[in-house]
């Protein structure tokens, strides 16, 4: 597989096979790897197709790139980059960069279900050689663009699967800051991932580089001497780099296997092209990462063997779409330092001025227009510019002059000091330090002036870096502690050209965002920018705006916090908004906005498939999918969902075997039957239904929920509201009573709590008095063995109070009676317990109570000492029963004043017998004679009024 040696490089691979053997025990080992750098070099540069090997975000790259398009003006351009994204890349002309192509899938079909939904993100910035390459294909007519890098579905299906296998996630995840946040978990993909994959190589490499990072390691020792090297040298140095990153590689067998297994099809795929076409592989281009560029596969080259078969795709269904990226998101994801991306910015626009090269721009973006007209100008004036002492470029495939030898034997270049730069540099970041809160002055400026051209001499360096600026101004200003949000380093980050953040413009948006923009246009808000937008909609004024109220509740619930948050109004069922208030920040949600038009054509539709798809998980439970039916009903109006999401409810607790979810059901329960009973002349057939069932389900559990000790208080009571408050309801629909009954019957508790809420239930039932369930509390105040728990029995009926609220002044009166009976020595440690019990446990049924003591205690403090609990006044004395056959005067004559009333009552109680033809009284008398039940009841009735 090794190329024929050139004389080219004679000379070079002589020098390093005798450094081999001086330095190395053997010249085997040491020398087989220098002297195959020196091959890879030479195979790489002979071969037929051009090869233009770059590292991601690299200005040397991307001004080298910029220069070499101008010079050969290829007619295909073929790229390292997934080869599902090209359609996408037309769009970049209408967005702000940086930008990111993504892939994205929800719905996948072949891959473990826990790693969706899928993403795949590109990230394109102007200073990159890959924004050139795509720039001058897609804007120079009869140039053609050929992506070759392994599909999206493909970056998956080589991950490795596990028993446990989750989404496959970057090592260098982003920080929780919003800017580095904006690519999500997707998993990045780039041109040009050039980085020593050997830890001790790269630590061998910082600390005799003496730099921090490794991106201050390139900067100072590729970038800067790259940045003015004619095209032969950048090309033989960044193939020597990849080629020696990729031999000190540890052995990751399967890592080796995914980089070869790209190779393999980057070529397979240039190959196929190059058939089909019958273009010349002179008039191609290839560009790629160095770390692929000198590859050793057997499908290297137009004349390498076709033996590598492309699977096809998996039946998963990927959306394409762009969106927002920043420096902080790129440097975030692929392991950069921070700032590095933004320095590279301020490199790139530096290296264009000295350089005199015209960068290639999209047409429709910022500055493209006038950089095309400097382009042109610069063209037709004079060729481009070659470094002095330099010969012309070789022509790809013919023997490569050796440029590597004098490049390594040079020694580094030591750039003067540029004092104003410098100066400038200090006095900015001093203002931007005194903005942000820092005690900083002239002085201050002064100290990171001079720290700095010490810190570069110390560093070998006689023109300090803007990484040599930012240690000195951080140890200058910053001191002990960062008075605002931002410290120095961040200060230094952004004054170098700051994390610029990309945009998608409209006509590159998703249908379905585009959509969002135009519906929302009555708010007259520019909501394609970044930060917080105030929205008011006076509903009641405009109607139209209940519109866009619409939408922005759908986005709300779709969107991450903060994309849309109504500060005033809110939605409930039933009800109409008349104004409400928005702080909206879609811009700054761009990609979350974007990723919606990936699921559907239309929020709604969205929103549905989103509720179809909780509905039917496999872990939906009955009360998940009756707030689905909720939200049917609240976001889209959908009588017809809500009715299929609720027959879905109605089959989940068919099959549901615990109570876990009894308080949510109830409470989801009791605001639906609040709606449809306002809203709708009959109610739903699926609530009806689901009343039944749940009515016997519920009977069927609570025996066993009372002894479970996983089931709660509230959950028992829970139920317990259920099955008390439908009664009415589910009785009219068929149900039986005598199945509660048993049920409550066949309960036996042990826990204090449950025995009291037990308790609660029985006196609603019938099966115990008042009287009986206060002399049970009386013996358990009188119990000391007892009163430890005593505050679990208080709890207990609080939660009764959910299915039982008639007992709320029983509650009052037990809570009072503990306090009056109780001694101090026992009450005070007791106290903290039943606080506490009362306020994890009857939180929400507290107001209940507190409304209860407030009309059963005295209102003024003096009638305290008068005061007599009403559970303590004397019994009234039982009223006189008259005779059996008489009447008092006072039901005679009630009788005779109102006879309809006897009438209807005597209808009621199925007597035969009409009024005599008396006195009125003795009619009455006659007829109380009769039935002295009624004139009993009507007693007692005149005797409360």
């Amino acid at each position: 597989m090794s190329a024929p040696h050139d004389a080219g490089f004679t000379a070079l691979r002589s020098q390093l096979s005798e450094a081999a053997s001086e330095f190395a025990d053997g010249p085997d080992a040491l020398q087989e790897i220098l002297l195959g750098i020196v091959d890879d070099v030479d195979r790489a540069a002979r071969e037929p197709l051009e090869i233009f090997p770059v590292c991601h975000h690299s200005p040397a790259s991307a001004t080298a790139m910029a220069r070499r398009l101008r010079e050969r003006q290829p007619k295909v351009v073929y790229l390292e980059l997934c080869e599902d994204m090209a359609p996408l890349l037309p769009e970049l002309r209408n967005c702000t960069l940086p930008v990111a192509v993504q892939a994205f899938a929800t719905d996948v079909k072949g891959f473990p279900v826990e790693w969706a939904p899928l993403s795949v993100v590109a990230p394109i910035t102007e200073a990159s050689a890959e924004y050139q390459a795509i720039a001058y294909a897609l804007d120079t007519p009869g140039v053609e663009l050929v992506l070759v890098d392994r599909s999206s579905d493909h970056v998956f299906q080589w991950e490795p699967r596990a028993a446990d296998s989750t989404q496959p996630a970057d090592p260098d995840a982003a920080p929780p800051e919003e800017e580095a946040a904006l690519h999500g978990d997707a998993v990045g993909v780039e041109i040009g991932d050039l980085r020593p994959r050997f830890a001790e190589l790269e630590e061998h490499l910082l600390r005799h580089g003496r730099v921090r990072h490794w991106s201050e390691w390139w900067h100072q020792y590729v970038e800067l001497p790259l940045g003015d090297s004619d095209h032969d040298t950048y090309r033989q140095v960044m193939f020597l780099i990849g080629s020696l990153f990729r031999r000190l590689a540890p052995g990751d067998t399967r890592r080796v296997r995914v980089d070869e297994d790209r190779e393999r099809h980057m070529w397979t795929r240039m190959r196929e092209h190059l058939a089909a076409t019958g273009t010349d592989p002179a008039d191609c281009i290839y560009v790629c990462g160095a770390f692929h560029a000198a590859s050793r596969v057997e499908e290297f080259g137009v004349d390498g063997t076709d033996t590598f078969a492309i699977a096809p795709r998996t039946e998963t269904v990927w959306q394409h779409g762009l969106i927002p990226s920043s420096h902080a998101a790129i440097e975030a994801q692929f392991g950069l330092a921070a700032g590095s991306v933004s320095i590279a910015a301020t490199v790139w626009g530096k290296n264009l001025k000295r350089t005199g090269v015209a960068p290639y721009r999209m047409a429709g973006q910022a500055g493209a227009r006038k950089t095309a007209k400097a382009a042109a100008k610069k063209t037709a004036a004079k060729p481009a510019a070659v470094p002095p002492g330099a010969a012309p470029d070789a022509a790809a495939g013919s023997p490569a002059p050796d440029r590597l030898t004098g490049f390594l034997r040079q020694p580094p270049v030591l750039d003067r000091l540029d004092e104003d730069e410098l100066l400038g540099w200090s006095v900015e970041i001093v203002r931007a330090a005194r903005r942000n809160g820092y005690l900083a002055s002239t002085a201050d400026a002064i100290a990171v002036f001079e720290t700095s051209i010490l810190l570069a001499g110390m560093r070998d360096r006689a023109r300090p870096t803007p990484y040599d600026f930012q240690d000195a101004a951080v140890t200058c200003i910053e001191k002990e502690s960062v008075p605002g949000r931002r410290d120095v380093r961040r200060l230094v980050e952004i004054m170098m050209g700051g994390d610029r953040i990309g945009r998608v413009g409209y006509d590159a948006l998703p249908p379905l965002a585009r959509d969002v923009h135009d519906r929302l246009a009555p708010l007259g808000l520019p909501l394609e920018r970044r930060g917080v937008q105030r929205a008011l909609l006076d509903i009641a004024g405009r109607p139209e705006l209940a519109l866009c109220s619409d939408v922005l509740w759908v986005l709300k619930y779709l969107m991450p916090a903060g994309a849309a948050r109504p500060i005033m109004g809110e939605r409930k069922l039933g009800e109409r908004p008349i104004q409400e208030s928005w702080d909206l920040a879609l811009g700054t949600h761009q990609r979350a906005l974007i990723e919606l038009g990936y699921e559907g054509v239309g929020i709604e539709q969205v929103l549905e498939q989103r509720l179809r798809r909780a509905a039917y998980s496999p872990h939906a439970t009955a009360a998940s999918v009756l707030g689905t039916v909720e939200d049917a009903t609240l976001y889209l109006r959908s009588r017809r969902l809500a009715d299929e999401l609720g027959t879905r409810a109605l089959e989940v607790l068919a099959a549901e075997r615990s109570v876990d979810g009894a308080p949510e059901v109830l409470r989801r329960v009791r605001r639906l039957l609040a709606y449809y009973r306002t809203s709708e002349p009959v109610l739903p057939a699926w609530i009806e239904a689901f009343v039944t069932t749940a009515y016997r389900h519920y009977c069927t559990l609570l025996p066993t929920a009372c002894t479970d000790e996983e089931a709660t208080v509230g959950q028992v009571a829970a139920m317990l509201g259920f099955l008390f408050g439908m009664e009415s309801l589910a009785l009219s629909l068929g149900c039986d009573r005598t199945q509660l009954e048993l049920a409550v019957a066949q309960c036996h508790p042990e826990e204090p709590a449950k025995v009291a809420l037990l308790w609660g239930a029985q006196v609603h039932l019938g099966t115990l008095t008042r009287a009986e369930l206060r002399t049970r509390c009386d013996g358990l105040l009188g119990n000391p063995l007892v009163l430890p728990a005593y505050p679990q029995y208080l709890s207990g009926f609080v939660q009764a109070l959910e299915p039982v609220p008639g007992l709320a002044d029983f509650v009052v009166e037990a809570v009072s009676n503990a306090f009056g009976r109780l001694p101090d020595p026992l009450l005070l440690p007791w106290l903290p317990t039943l606080i506490g019990t009362l306020r994890t446990s009857g939180a929400e049924l507290a107001p209940l109570l507190i409304r209860e003591a407030g009309r059963i205690f005295p209102g003024k403090l003096a009638a305290l000492d008068t005061w007599v609990p009403p559970w303590l006044a004397p019994a009234r004395p039982p009223t006189a029963r008259p005779a059996r056959g008489t009447s008092g005067p006072r039901g005679a004559a009630l009788l005779a004043a109102h006879p309809q009333t006897c009438d209807a009552l005597a209808e009621l109680l199925g007597c035969d017998g009409g009024w005599a033809a008396a006195e009125p009284d003795a009619a009455g008398a006659v007829l109380l004679g009769r039935h002295p039940e009624t004139a009993e009841a009507l007693e007692a009735l005149l005797a409360g009024v």
